[in-house]
């Protein structure tokens, strides 16, 4: 894994200055595979509106990575903790549509987002019993529904 660490540095090095963009990256293994931070000042530039930039930039620096490695490796990447605080908006968003459809006792959907996100709204919400999640549509970008996680009425019924 160090290898890739070190080509991983380099190329984004590349290209940021390519790009014009000043920053700090700090990769490092991670989980799944190198986790890239980067750090700096330009952060909507690399972010770009929901995410969708720093998305391709995700998929574009884990194919110049993996042309170089001799092994695949997953690339998770983060500009200024841009990840972290989505993940954590997200969670706070999904706490809050569950409460919605355990007090009414309706489907409420979401969405479109993508796979990353999608996670987090149905991890957010996997603890309650009383609601399940489901992603739905085509593509990449699909909606959640969120409902009520109805009993059915054979079960906990004596025969």
């Amino acid at each position: 894994m160090e290898t890739e660490v070190l080509i991983a540095r380099q190329l984004i090095t590349e290209l940021l200055d390519r790009m014009g963009v000043k920053a700090e990256i700090d990769v490092f293994p991670g989980e799944e595979g190198l986790q890239v931070e980067i750090k700096g000042d330009r952060e909507g530039i690399l972010i770009g509106k929901h995410g969708r930039t720093l998305d391709s930039l995700q998929i574009v620096i884990s194919r110049m990575i993996n042309r170089r490695s001799d092994k695949p490796v997953r690339v998770a990447l983060d500009i200024n903790d841009y990840q972290k605080r989505r993940a954590n908006m997200l969670s706070q968003m999904a706490l809050r549509f569950g409460e919605e459809v355990k007090k009414t006792g309706r489907v409420q959907t979401v969405g479109p987002f993508n796979a990353r996100d999608r996670r987090n709204i149905h991890v957010a919400l996997k603890e309650d019993a009383s609601l399940r999640t489901e992603s739905f549509g085509e593509g990449e970008m699909k909606k959640i529904a969120i409902l009520p996680n109805e009993r059915k009425e054979s079960e906990g019924t004596p025969e």
